[in-house]
């Protein structure tokens, strides 16, 4: 009886859903650390957990959008608008919290739009959210004339550049984000209403869930983190730059992906996303500390990414959930 009992937690370890990525972490975390000390420097841990959180808080919405079996593209590029319009409200005299209602509230009218479009009108998420990519994407030009937003208000900089002790603001946002989800995810009907509609919709709809409301209010929820990581990212900056989301869409949607989340929907959960987010930085954090290009960060992830999907739908057919 005693072994069964020591055996069990073994056995529980082994359960955990995240457990080869994060061996692949951890070797990661140990090679570069051999390869390089500077990697567990105060400093660049510090570092780490900055650059980590700006992608980890988009992907605990991200998380959601995919679990209903959903896609969004557009969140790069709407949290490049989200912090210039944020910012250029700022410049123009507007207090911060305001200031950052503004850029909010763009970051939701676009998910709104996004989510609409994919419900009313049957559009593939792929495509409402490639197309609205590009619009935010003309936006930040039309509205910046393509020159950053600066310099900003001192409470914008603190806001972005500022610390609780030696943590980061945006890690500890990210954190509190992170429970936050997590609860809602596990704990609450609308979690467990969003579990529903990625596994099957037509179940959903019949038990009584409004399936367009949580497909729509998803994408409200991705488009407002999009909106707040661009607008602490310009806080950081000192600046609100139209390239601030170029490519972020992909980083968010692979942290996702890598972390376990199922892009055919109906699994996944937020602390997946938060290792995934970590595996990502610490790739390109231990290449510019070995001084590797960087060429070879895109092309380690988009292979990791590749297994991640493949795992994914290898599981799905063993246990009779693709079509």
């Amino acid at each position: 009886m005693e072994e069964i009992k020591k055996g069990k937690p073994f056995r529980n370890i082994t359960k955990f859903d995240q457990l080869g990525i994060v061996i692949v972490l951890v070797a990661l975390v140990v090679v570069i650390g051999i390869s390089n000390s500077n990697f567990f420097s105060q400093e660049n841990i510090i570092n780490v957990l900055r650059s980590t959180s700006y992608i980890f808080i988009i992907g605990i919405a991200m998380t959601f959008v995919l679990i209903t079996g959903g896609l969004d593209l557009s969140v790069g590029s709407v949290m490049a608008v989200g912090g210039i319009l944020a910012a250029l409200a700022a410049t123009n005299g507007i207090p911060l919290i305001p200031s950052m209602l503004i850029g909010f509230a763009f970051g939701a009218a676009v998910g709104i739009v996004n989510g609409l479009l994919v419900v009313k009108l049957n559009i593939p998420s792929l495509i409402v959210t490639l197309g609205m990519m590009y619009v935010c994407d003309g936006l930040s030009l039309i509205i910046t004339q393509g020159t950053p937003v600066y310099p900003l208000p001192d409470d914008f900089k603190q806001m972005g550049q500022g610390s609780v002790g030696i943590i980061p603001n945006v890690v500890v946002v990210a954190a509190v984000l992170a429970v936050i989800g997590a609860f809602v995810l596990k704990k609450t009907q609308y979690g467990r209403s969003v579990y529903a509609v990625g596994g099957n919709r037509e179940t959903a709809r019949l038990s009584g869930i409004d399936t367009n409301k949580v497909q729509i209010s998803v994408y409200v929820l991705s488009g407002i983190a999009a909106a707040l990581t661009g607008i602490l990212m310009a806080g950081r900056l000192n600046s609100a730059q139209p390239s601030a989301g170029n490519n972020y869409e992909l980083k968010v949607i692979a942290a996702a992906v890598i972390g376990g989340t199922s892009m055919f929907g109906g699994s996944g959960n937020i602390l997946g996303t938060l290792i995934g987010a970590l595996l990502m930085t610490v790739i390109e954090n231990g290449m510019l500390l070995m001084k590797l290009s960087a060429y070879w960060q895109s092309l380690i992830v988009g292979v990791i990414m590749v297994f991640a999907v493949g795992l994914d739908q290898y599981r799905r057919k063993r246990l009779g959930l693709s079509s």
